[in-house]
């Protein structure tokens, strides 16, 4: 990846991962641990990948993003205020009644959301009809579902697993954001999905792997992944749960807890610490 365009993801991610803390801490609740993991696989979407019109979020050709795991809407929010979506200033109405931006994804509420989450399993569902749409109707769109590690255990994944491999839906991308913490713990002592790898290849897909935390390797995992013809493509990111914010990190009780204001200005000051650096 070109060292500038790089260094512009890295910047934005970082803004990102900002929105996250600001909206959660204003709506004093949330989930900013599985948000932040998944800050820097949106970035690279929504301002290298995806074919998507902020000022026109319907428009029939764009890309499609579902994010499965619903609960980490603040990080789908903070990166279409980034995008341009809507004014960042909502990030701070978060989870506020009357406003725009609620605790999982409203495709009828809010710009840029293309489906409405929150149901673990349901979001890639939709996805597989949605990419199923687009096959029939030979329509130039990809569809692109990111779902949480802990989310794989549903059994209605593995139907929809199923049925993506049967439809060759090759115009469906699904990412796995592997932080192996859920909200009792490590995936791998609650009811683990261990190897999501092989599982995904036993369904028919084709598996990529991938670093959440490096845009190069990140860039790498989205290049191969159109190039496969015939079959989806899930990509498995390996990636911290609270990335960013040290004492989140790889902490299971900021799955879903917002931080108080000691903890907020903390977070907030370590981030524009990581800004300022990227931006010298």
């Amino acid at each position: 990846m070109d060292a500038a365009i790089k260094k512009q993801l890295e910047i934005t991610a970082c803004k990102v991962r900002m929105g996250v803390i600001e909206g959660v801490y204003n709506a004093k609740s949330g989930h900013p641990g599985g948000s932040l993991s998944i800050c820097d696989l949106l970035t690279y979407l929504y301002f290298a990948k995806l074919n998507v019109d902020p000022k026109n979020p319907k428009m029939p050709e764009r890309d499609r993003l579902v994010l499965s795991k619903g609960h980490c809407a603040p990080a789908l929010y903070s990166v279409l205020a980034q995008r341009g979506f809507f004014s960042a200033d909502e990030l701070k109405k978060l989870r506020h009644i009357g406003a725009m931006l609620q605790g999982h994804p409203d495709m009828k509420g809010t710009p840029g959301v293309d489906m409405s989450t929150g149901s673990l399993g349901q979001g890639i569902s939709t996805a597989c009809g949605m990419a199923l749409s687009g096959k029939l109707s030979c329509a130039p769109y990809k569809v692109y579902a990111i779902l949480g590690d802990g989310e794989i255990e549903e059994g209605q994944v593995w139907e929809a697993a199923m049925f993506a491999a049967h439809n060759k839906l090759d115009n469906l991308v699904a990412i796995v954001d592997n932080n192996g913490l859920q909200i009792d713990g490590k995936i791998t002592d609650v009811c683990s999905p261990m190897p999501i790898t092989d599982k995904f290849e036993a369904f028919g897909w084709y598996v990529i792997t991938m670093n959440a935390h490096d845009f190069d390797d990140i860039e790498r995992a989205f290049d191969e992944a159109e190039k496969i013809n015939g079959k989806p493509v899930a990509i498995i990111q390996t990636s911290t749960k609270g990335k960013g914010v040290s004492y989140m990190e790889n902490q299971v009780g900021w799955h879903g807890s917002a931080p108080n204001k000691e903890q907020y200005e903390q977070a907030m000051a370590e981030l524009n610490a990581q800004l300022k650096a990227l931006e010298a």
